[in-house]
């Protein structure tokens, strides 16, 4: 008797608990926030800056654009009161106000910017150019240089390659909203010769200066060139260019290749 009321007790508790755990999921995935599908609606279209006219950005689908063609297309959504911008990071923008042909909302520098929809067919072909202009030299770069030390003639050859490895940038445009560039990497081959025999000879990639660029610069740099700077009893003297696209950043790393075929690295 006593054993079959245990068992029943045990029974209503663990029922108890099984209905209190489905209750908390349930809840957990009501309190999920949403995206406002109706907000993303009224978006669509191209708007403009209503204090000086200028084309702003284009909405379609899922998709912002931008006028200028450096600037890559960011996917976005609209969560409350909350614009949120994917591209190279995920930025969010305060929502001030939206009605289906006015949007306002505040920038990363706190300015708040109004927006009209435009009604104006021919400010579509600000947006003709499908695809983003990849900014770079784009070019093949050779050159050569022979200097002599102590009886002893080297002969130094570069060569800077273009490549489809992409490097994005983040920066703010001038309404203070974060947009990504897109650049081209090189590798760059250098090949040293010391009377006629060949010392050195190696292609360098970006990845190469890892132990010498910081992380956070490196993420955004290209290796833009290498060059002959001297020669002296240690061996020939480069220096390794990674910068920032655009940009006063940059680091120089001093390449050395030694009379014997060794090369080392140092950061200037």
């Amino acid at each position: 008797m006593i054993k079959g009321q245990l068992y029943t007790i045990l029974l209503f508790l663990l029922t108890l608990v099984m209905f209190s755990s489905c209750g908390r999921k349930g809840s957990s995935a009501d309190n999920v926030p949403q995206e406002d599908t109706l907000a993303k609606r009224q978006l669509q279209g191209i708007w403009i800056n209503k204090e000086d006219e200028v084309t702003f950005f284009m909405v379609k689908g899922d998709t912002i654009y931008y006028p200028d063609s450096t600037s890559l297309p960011m996917a976005f959504q609209i969560v409350g009161d909350t614009l949120y911008m994917k591209g190279a990071n995920e930025v969010e923008y305060a929502i001030v106000k939206q009605t289906p042909h006015f949007f306002s909302f505040r920038n990363q520098t706190g300015d708040v910017y109004e927006l009209e929809k435009a009604d104006d067919e021919t400010i579509m072909k600000d947006f003709q150019r499908k695809q983003p202009i990849v900014l770079n030299q784009n070019m093949l770069i050779k050159r050569d240089t022979v200097v002599t030390w102590r009886d002893k003639r080297y002969h130094a050859y570069m060569q800077v390659n273009p490549t489809t490895y992409k490097v994005y940038r983040t920066v703010l445009n001038s309404e203070g909203v974060e947009v990504s560039n897109v650049y081209y990497d090189n590798i760059v081959h250098l090949s040293v010769y010391a009377d006629g025999r060949k010392l050195f000879s190696s292609n360098f990639y970006k990845k190469d200066f890892q132990e010498k660029v910081p992380a956070s610069l490196l993420d955004q740099s290209i290796l833009s060139d290498i060059t002959f700077q001297k020669v002296d009893a240690q061996g020939v003297h480069f220096h390794a260019v990674i910068g920032v696209p655009d940009s006063p950043s940059s680091y120089l790393v001093e390449v050395i290749v030694s009379p014997e075929g060794a090369c080392q690295m140092r950061v200037q």
